[in-house]
């Protein structure tokens, strides 16, 4: 089985797949950590980072291909990433976690420990930069939800309730 989780930023969607991944003994790979350990790597932050994925395609290109090179090759297996439903074709469930800009910022301000005002500024910069290059390398739309199986808010339920309400999605599924 291979299922997709895909979100903005602070949405939830790393806890929900390390749940899954641990829940059901699956591999789990997340274009997130890929991305913010190269970002680490080059000494810049996520925003910088980002404006180098605008200015050189090849970064986002490499973690997109190889995040779907080993989702479609491999069974059983959890892949994270704001495009991971968009790539992987032969995915079985397609998941988006969905949260308001505010909660996320809040979440992400948290997790870093920066000011929530930081945060939101970042996030909204973050997200506007990988829109656009969704757009120009793939032609994908990433606020077009309608190709996920399970669009999800990590704002109204915890992450305990989005856990049981995936298991149950994952218990009817039919492939």
């Amino acid at each position: 089985m291979r299922i997709t989780v895909s979100g903005p930023p602070g949405s939830g969607t790393t806890s929900l797949s390390k749940y899954l991944s641990s829940k059901y003994s699956f591999d789990f790979i997340s274009a997130g950590e890929v991305f913010r350990s190269l970002a680490k790597e080059q000494g810049l932050d996520l925003i910088e980072f980002g404006e180098l994925c605008e200015k050189d395609p090849a970064v986002d290109k490499l973690i997109d291909e190889r995040q779907k090179e080993i989702g479609e090759d491999k069974d059983n297996i959890i892949i994270e990433g704001r495009l991971a439903g968009h790539m992987i074709k032969n995915a079985d469930l397609r998941i988006w976690i969905a949260a308001s800009a505010e909660c996320r910022a809040k979440r992400i301000a948290e997790r870093e420990d920066a000011s929530f005002e930081s945060a939101k500024n970042e996030t909204v910069l973050r997200e506007k930069s990988e829109s656009e290059r969704y757009k120009k390398y793939y032609n994908i739309d990433i606020f077009d939800l309608s190709i996920y199986d399970l669009v999800i808010s990590s704002e109204k339920w915890g992450k305990e309730e989005l856990a049981r309400v995936v298991d149950s999605a994952l218990e009817n599924i039919r492939i």
